[in-house]
């Protein structure tokens, strides 16, 4: 596992225990043996959110290799806003290389007439997420995506704070009637068996909850790969996000056909 920038500033000795990088967890998680109770209930956990991530979104494969360009010619786009951490806002890479530009290259290359708009904030947790939902929103928005909660594990937020917080943004977005990709995160091992299965808890949870669309973990096949990771070992390259855009658009089609079934309703 290599050092990162967080491991090596961060103070106080809580901090200083209370977070492995992102860019190890796999790897930790990987090490402990396949007999291990954490991992045993983590796997359960895991499990249990890919099991609702399937259920929730049956044909987002066959949706995509359906989406023929030009398909969507003519249509008023649909506005998808991309709410998130500095995973969404495209931290330390070019414009073009980060989260919201590499998808929305992804859906114009489905065919789909789609805006996706970044409303990444790095460093921003649930709490700055939900403070901040009411003007990263306007009129026209149809869709949203979620990718929050990274930060309050890194800082060792209560995973209730999380839950409450992302609850919050759950209701007032169904409220409106939006359609919503929910994407999931995991808790750094060394913040204990029991924190880590609470926060692994939290997303699979609110999608079963409020039934919107689930990813998982957002860092799916990045995480723990050197290669994929800048140096800090915890942002994605343009190579990382190329990687986390091919797996999590299938469901962002779907996300945007929930957008347009609903406006055509």
């Amino acid at each position: 596992m290599f050092q990162t920038w967080f491991e090596r500033t961060l103070s106080g000795p809580r901090d200083r225990h209370a977070f492995m990088a992102y860019g190890g967890l796999t790897a930790v998680y990987n090490r402990r043996s396949d007999k291990s109770p954490t991992r045993a209930r983590l796997s359960r956990i895991m499990a249990a959110a890919l099991l609702a991530f399937v259920v929730s979104t049956p044909a987002a494969a066959e949706e995509v290799a359906s989406a023929e360009p030009g398909t969507s010619a003519g249509a008023d786009p649909v506005k998808v806003v991309a709410l998130g951490t500095s995973l969404t806002a495209g931290f330390g890479l070019d414009q073009a290389d980060g989260f919201v530009p590499q998808l929305q290259a992804a859906l114009d290359a489905a065919g789909l007439a789609v805006v996706v708009e970044n409303a990444g904030v790095s460093g921003d947790t649930s709490a700055g997420g939900l403070a901040r939902l009411g003007w990263s929103l306007n009129d026209d928005v149809d869709a949203v995506i979620v990718e929050l909660g990274s930060n309050d594990a890194l800082r060792g937020f209560e995973p209730q704070q999380t839950r409450e917080n992302l609850t919050a943004i759950l209701d007032e977005l169904t409220g409106r009637g939006l359609p919503v990709l929910l994407t999931g995160m995991l808790a750094p091992p060394n913040l204990g068996e029991e924190y880590g299965e609470e926060f692994a808890s939290i997303y699979p949870d609110l999608a079963a909850e409020y039934d919107v669309l689930f990813y998982p973990f957002f860092l799916e096949g990045v995480a723990a790969e050197a290669s994929l990771n800048q140096a800090d070992g915890i942002h994605p390259n343009a190579d990382g996000v190329a990687v986390i855009v091919e797996a999590i658009t299938p469901y962002a089609v779907q996300l945007v056909k929930h957008a347009r079934d609903d406006a055509s309703s």
